[in-house]
């Protein structure tokens, strides 16, 4: 199994919302096609990878040193015992000639390249990909079915509290159970405005959880924890920088509520000292790493593995970035659930198009590899014509 080609193009993210922190409607993203010689039904298998949400396309840092060095790669370095390709051998090769430190936009061009890896590897063992990461890191045993939550909610003059309100009625009758929503964005008076109306309709706390994108500094997140407190938030997402972890720990000890955060931190350094010396409880708080964007699911899979070490259950991991990667590590990983983005962010952002959701949960896909083909807008418009091209 050997790289023959790899593809790249910079894409756009069809959302005119915004956060605390970002206007997404110049959002781009990397979408990447690793062409193999394999083949399965006289076609050779093409694995996809694409970033999440909130960064932009790195098509210089793929055009100019990832892809060179794969494809002048030794091609048996690239592979297993068996001749297929080995993603932790492939992110090596990538991370060659690169310094340690400075995990960012090198991290999210690795990442699109590592997924696509591993879709061509689950396309050549014609195993979903959750069925894969079961039986190579959780000893074969995965779950059936994830809790899964919208991440919605943003900021939008042109809806307001009516138009949060029925984003949220449509979550409900979509099946969804715990949804999230943004603050930090606007004052904590307004912000609390918006909490009680989506809690008017969701009905309590636990299955509404918050998000400020990091854009709150320690003392400003202490005021917004303790004026939400007495509604049991399902978790305060992201209160301030990631890398703050002084003012984690300080806002941990402080808040009864919990905590989440992880989207922004991109490698098992800041995994680790995320854990070390950011003060969260074990018992209530979550980690939300995101697998596209920490150097992809070798990465992440690396990171689930050291917090166990350190005394945290997978369960407390939650993938960011609402898309299908997430899914399968959540599945195969046995997580403690994962993101998707129904209505934002398309046509990368959800799940397949036929996924049901039920009482909070999704079953799998049982297709090969990621299952990106099952969302035709993305296939037909995009990943397609990528190869085809």
């Amino acid at each position: 199994m050997r790289i023959t080609e790899i593809r790249e193009i910079s894409a756009g993210l069809a959302s005119t919302m915004r956060n605390a922190v970002i206007d997404f409607s110049k959002m781009t993203l990397s979408v990447v096609a690793v062409i193999t010689d394999a083949k399965r039904d006289g076609h050779p298998i093409v694995g996809f990878g694409f970033n999440s949400n909130g960064r932009y396309s790195q098509g210089g840092v793929l055009r100019e040193r990832l892809i060179p060095r794969l494809l002048e790669a030794e091609i048996d370095s690239l592979l297993d015992d068996e001749g297929v390709l080995d993603p932790a051998r492939v992110q090596a090769c990538m991370m060659q000639n690169e310094k340690p430190g400075g995990h960012g936009e090198r991290a999210f061009a690795v990442g699109a390249l590592d997924a696509a890896i591993w879709d061509a590897v689950g396309k050549w063992e014609e195993k979903p990909l959750y069925k894969v990461f079961a039986e190579r890191f959780n000893g074969g045993a995965f779950d059936t079915c994830v809790p899964v939550y919208p991440g919605g909610g943003y900021y939008d003059q042109e809806k307001g509290i009516e138009g949060l309100k029925s984003e949220i009625q449509g979550y409900l009758a979509a099946g969804y159970t715990l949804m999230k929503m943004k603050v930090g964005g606007a004052t904590l008076e307004e912000d609390i405005n918006r909490i009680e109306a989506a809690l008017s309709v969701i009905g309590t706390g636990e299955n509404l959880a918050v998000d400020a994108n990091a854009s709150l500094d320690t003392e400003h997140a202490l005021k917004y924890a303790a004026a939400m407190s007495k509604y049991r938030l399902a978790w305060f997402e992201e209160p301030i920088d990631p890398l703050d972890f002084k003012g984690h720990a300080e806002l941990a000890a402080a808040a009864t509520m919990p905590l989440a955060t992880a989207e922004n931190l991109f490698s098992e350094i800041d995994a680790r000292n995320l854990i070390c010396y950011g003060g969260l409880r074990r018992d209530r708080d979550w980690l939300q790493f995101d697998p596209s964007l920490c150097y992809g699911p070798t990465t992440f899979i690396n990171i689930v593995k050291m917090t166990k070490e350190m005394g945290w259950s997978s369960r407390r991991h939650i993938p960011h970035g609402g898309q299908q990667l997430g899914l399968h590590l959540a599945a195969g990983l046995q997580l403690g659930g994962t993101e998707t983005y129904p209505l934002v962010f398309q046509p990368f952002g959800g799940f397949g198009d036929e996924d049901q959701i039920k009482d909070g949960y999704v079953n799998l896909p049982d297709v090969p590899g990621l299952g990106v083909e099952l969302k035709s807008e993305l296939y037909n418009k995009i990943l397609k014509p990528l190869v085809n091209g």
